[in-house]
């Protein structure tokens, strides 16, 4: 079991429950899974981004992405319907734990001018959306070996029914916020 786990179960779950008046400990608001997304318009001229972003999302994540294909043609766009336009994953389990450690620790701590994370990042449902511009923050890219650096959306789906319980939890998990 990963240690953020732990420290969820045995930390969190009490501090949430006595500051969000809950009864039952299955009220007590938890994360489900974390989708990582890379979209790579520019894939459209250059059909081996893709396969750079396969090979890179799976070295950060761990677990091998989809390739995510256009619905419909767009002319303006020179895009055809079919075509790979980005490459996504979605994390659950232990590799969900693992990486939000590797995130919150390693990753956040190397964007360049760090102030915190947006509070604006919530949808209204609880979940919370993050992007980074630049993938090599991240240890497992070797950014010697990177052609272009690729920007990524990182979405942490929660059991929360609104902002204020997912903002507690993700707080109390470590996520870093602005003031």
């Amino acid at each position: 079991m990963s240690w953020l786990k732990e420290y969820y179960v045995k930390e969190v779950v009490p501090k949430l429950k006595e500051k969000l008046g809950y009864k039952n400990i299955m009220e007590v608001p938890k994360i489900e899974k974390i989708c990582v997304n890379m979209g790579l318009g520019e894939a459209v001229a250059n059909p081996k981004l893709i396969d750079q972003a396969l090979v890179e999302l799976a070295q950060i994540t761990g677990q091998r992405p989809k390739i995510c294909r256009a619905r419909k043609s767009i002319a303006t766009f020179k895009l055809r319907k079919g075509m790979p336009i980005g490459v996504a994953v979605s994390l659950r389990r232990n590799r969900m734990y693992d990486f939000l450690v590797r995130l919150i620790h390693v990753a956040l701590p190397r964007v360049k001018d760090f102030k915190g994370l947006s509070k604006s990042g919530f949808d209204g449902r609880g979940n919370y959306t993050l992007g980074l511009s630049d993938h090599t923050i991240f240890p497992e890219v070797d950014s010697a070996k990177v052609e272009k650096i690729k920007g990524m959306s990182v979405t942490i789906v929660t059991t929360a029914k609104t902002d204020e319980e997912a903002y507690e939890l993700l707080k109390l998990l470590g996520l870093p916020f602005r003031r």
